[in-house]
């Protein structure tokens, strides 16, 4: 058994795990501040019970995605020590700043927004809601940041790690690290603005379909209807928004992509040849043949996508060193994967929100269903998109840059390939801990699997319990916002000191 990929596996099924979890909740974030926000402008009560609702499934949501990932900060350590190594001072940086800007602001007014909907004003609370959705977004933020680093780095130097006062070496090969040299430059890397903007769509979308799933099932089943239509109708507008922009934040991507990132873009496409590059709507890579099979293609397109021009030199995979070509066929099916559903998306969004103004969409119980299992493809197009991110990038750990002229182009040598300089990057195979055994991966990955199974059944047993029971009617929250409501609200006790007196009185005898 290969260590390598064995540990591959595990870090894939625990991050991909983990990422059902926090899209969604950067996603109902910031429909809950909508929600609030109208409640504030307008005082209907329906407004803030569906605030109340949501927020509910949101921090269930919340909890899990925290639990989840603490287990891959500790795979750092256990199966990626040489990975830790050579990328700890970079990500060391990012990961602080996360802590300082993110995870303090996040964390500080979670409790108000779950426990002090009646210990806190309506304007407080939506400055606590505006809060955590800012935090959600800001955590984000560093790990996109950090990512984005592993595939396009910069502001960084490799330094010779010394153990000692030697230089420090394992197996006779030099360890060497990464530190950072421009902090910001490591912030706004060639990749991380692009990156940023379409992941956190993604997670707008997947948060808006989560709402529209939900809010189309009462509809449907004739429950919460008044409530259901304000969900529903403020979910919709965020998701026709969002599919609409990432379109346009998918086409910037591919751009990027092209320019820093070239081999990923050919096998993201099953281009093989350089030169004009047609674009696919589908197909299936033959690596053996160099040629895309049963793929209906746009001539050009993969030219005028990247580079605005239907003749552009495209760099294919001839131009790739074998030894550093990515998984073609992987990485070409999750990407027009995501694609499809970008599209779906696109279409079901539109079509939904002109049938609502043309006031038929409440009785098209088709379209509502639709919705009702649209949010698996939500799910399935923010996974796709990180496995064509991930994937694409391999052999690499941190992609080793490559060799570029003045105009920042790629040089190919006198055989017409690329050149990197693998110096400075690092692959995935030289990534692992030396001391890991596969004996040990496996064991580790059966005991996360039933452990998230059994982690995976909670949520959606909570979740259905809650959906099941539905909005409950709100009760006015206090006009002013009180020290002491503060302080039950962030010990947790918003609502239990109610809830105890009413108990109290339900037990206490009549007296005539």
């Amino acid at each position: 058994m290969d260590v390598v990929l064995l540990s591959r596996i595990q870090f894939a099924l625990t991050i991909m795990f983990h990422y059902l979890f926090p899209p969604l909740t950067i996603g109902m974030g910031v429909v809950l501040v909508y929600l609030e926000g109208m409640y504030l402008r307008t005082r209907e009560p329906i407004y803030e019970t569906a605030a109340r609702f949501w927020t509910s499934l949101f921090a269930v949501t919340f909890g899990v995605g925290v639990a989840t990932g603490i287990v891959m900060e500790f795979e750092f350590g256990t199966n990626w020590a040489a990975y830790s190594r050579f990328v700890g001072d970079v990500f060391g940086s990012a990961l602080a700043a996360e802590g300082i800007f993110a995870f303090f602001l996040e964390s500080g007014f979670l409790s108000v927004l779950v426990f002090g909907w009646d210990k806190v004003s309506a304007r407080f609370h939506f400055f606590a809601t505006l809060m955590v959705a800012l935090g959600s977004v800001f955590s984000s933020v560093w790990i996109i940041v950090a990512n984005s680093w592993q595939q396009t780095p910069a502001g960084h130097h490799i330094v010779q790690m010394t153990r000692d006062g030697a230089p420090w070496a394992i197996g006779g090969a030099r360890v060497m690290r990464a530190e950072v040299v421009d902090f910001w430059a490591v912030v706004f890397n060639p990749s991380t603005v692009d990156r940023l903007t379409h992941t956190l769509i993604g997670a707008m979308i997947m948060g808006s379909f989560f709402i529209l799933s939900i809010s189309a099932w009462y509809l449907l089943k004739g429950r919460h209807e008044e409530f259901a239509r304000r969900s529903f109708s403020g979910a919709l507008i965020f998701a026709t928004v969002f599919s609409l922009a990432e379109l346009l934040s998918g086409h910037s991507n591919a751009r990027m992509v092209a320019r820093e990132q070239p081999a990923k873009l050919a096998a993201m496409e099953g281009h093989f040849a350089t030169g004009p590059a047609d674009l696919h709507l589908f197909g299936l890579p033959d690596a053996a043949q160099k040629t895309v099979r049963l793929a209906p293609a746009l001539p050009g397109g993969l030219g005028l996508l990247a580079f605005n021009d239907l003749q552009a030199k495209v760099i294919g995979l001839d131009a790739v060193p074998a030894q550093y070509q990515p998984p073609i066929g992987t990485t070409f099916q999750t990407f027009h994967a995501m694609v499809a559903l970008g599209m779906f998306f696109i279409g079901v969004t539109l079509l939904a929100s002109f049938l609502r103004l043309r006031g038929k969409l409440w009785g098209q119980r088709w379209l509502l269903w639709l919705f009702v299992f649209a949010v698996l493809g939500a799910v399935a197009a923010n996974q796709l998109g990180w496995a064509t991110a991930e994937v694409g990038r391999q052999p690499w750990t941190v992609t080793a840059p490559l060799v570029r002229d003045a105009s920042n182009t790629p040089v190919l040598d006198a055989q017409g390939m690329l050149q990197y300089r693998a110096a400075e990057g690092l692959l995935t195979r030289a990534s692992v801990s030396e001391s890991v055994h596969p004996g040990e991966v496996v064991g580790s990955i059966v005991l996360f699997s039933i452990v998230y199974l059994l982690l995976g059944a909670v949520w959606l047993v909570v979740l259905d319990d809650k959906i099941r029971k539905g909005p409950a009617p709100a009760a006015a929250p206090p006009s002013r916002t009180e020290a002491g409501g503060l302080i039950a609200s962030a010990s947790g006790l918003a609502g239990h000191e109610q809830s105890l007196s009413d108990a109290k009185a339900e037990s206490e005898p009549e007296r005539g």
